[in-house]
Order: C-alpha cells, then sequence, then structure tokens
C-alpha cells in the first residue's frame, strides 16, 4: 500500500548492479543507450570497499528517482551492498511508487525469487556473516522474492 510520502525526483533512472558481473559489458551499453537518449541515470561509479557502510547520499538517489532498473546477475547476492541497495528500491516501490525495471543478466528469474543455486550459496553466506541481525536477511530474502516476481527482461546472450 503506497503512503502519502512525497519525495522529490531527480533522476530519471537509477541503476542497481553487481560491478563485477556486468559494469564493462552490458551496463556500459545500457547507461549509454540512457544517457545518448536524454535519460538522466545514477550509477554508482565506485566500487564498494570492505567494511563500508551504505552510503546516504546512494540511497537518497534511490529516493530521488523515478524508475529503478535491477540488473540481476550470477553474483549480484552475493554483495550485501547490492541487497541493501535492493532492499530499499523494493521499500521505496512500495512508499512512493517506484517503477522497478529488472533484468535477469544470465540468471534465471527463478534463481532470484526462489533462492536456487548462487543465489542460495550467496544468501547462506550472509546468514553466515549476520547471524546476530537475520532480520536484515529476512529482509533481503523477502525483497528477491518481490522483485523477481516482477515482469522484466531475462538476457542470455553477451
Amino acid at each position: 500500500m503506497a503512503s502519502s510520502l512525497k519525495y522529490k525526483s531527480i533522476y530519471d533512472v537509477f541503476l542497481s548492479f553487481r560491478g563485477s558481473d556486468v559494469r564493462k559489458s552490458f551496463l556500459s551499453h545500457l547507461y549509454q543507450a540512457l544517457d545518448q537518449n536524454g535519460i538522466y541515470t545514477f550509477q554508482d561509479s565506485e566500487e564498494l570497499r570492505k567494511g563500508d557502510q551504505i552510503s546516504a547520499t546512494l540511497m537518497k538517489a534511490i529516493e530521488e528517482s523515478c524508475i529503478a532498473i535491477i540488473i540481476f546477475s550470477e553474483d549480484y547476492a552475493s554483495s550485501w551492498w547490492c541487497l541493501e541497495e535492493m532492499a530499499k528500491i523494493m521499500e521505496c516501490k512500495e512508499q512512493k511508487e517506484l517503477t522497478v525495471l529488472p533484468v535477469f543478466y544470465k540468471v534465471d528469474p527463478r534463481e532470484v525469487r526462489e533462492g536456487r543455486e548462487s543465489y542460495r550459496k550467496a544468501l547462506d553466506k550472509h546468514e553466515d556473516k549476520f547471524k546476530k541481525d537475520l532480520e536484515k536477511v529476512k529482509k533481503w530474502k523477502k525483497a528477491l522474492f518481490d522483485a523477481g516476481n516482477l515482469s522484466g527482461w531475462h538476457l542470455n546472450d553477451e
């Protein structure tokens, strides 16, 4: 249920992705196409350093976007940073009716929503790492299930 919270949209699109999987391939082509068509896009350009906190600026960029494109790839769920970002995106989908468009890049949508294969392994590791905060992992699982059930694009080719 959407609330009456109002956010100012600054970005047309927010891109959520695992850099090591897609930054130099699919993502660069997508970003270039959006940019060439005058679509103002937020793309986090710095890799997360181990131990860093999710940037408040990054969370604000999600809140200030009209559309979020989540690029699910094989190692997306191995990054707690990506999972936090994706959970925030799904929260904003509910609170401010952010449009969320998933792209399943070389990964089956069922793997995302059902926690199979690489996603299962990654979530198991996160459960071990976040033993004192299993609610966080539970939130990520729900967000993955919800995002994985959205209509999107399934891409297998380079």
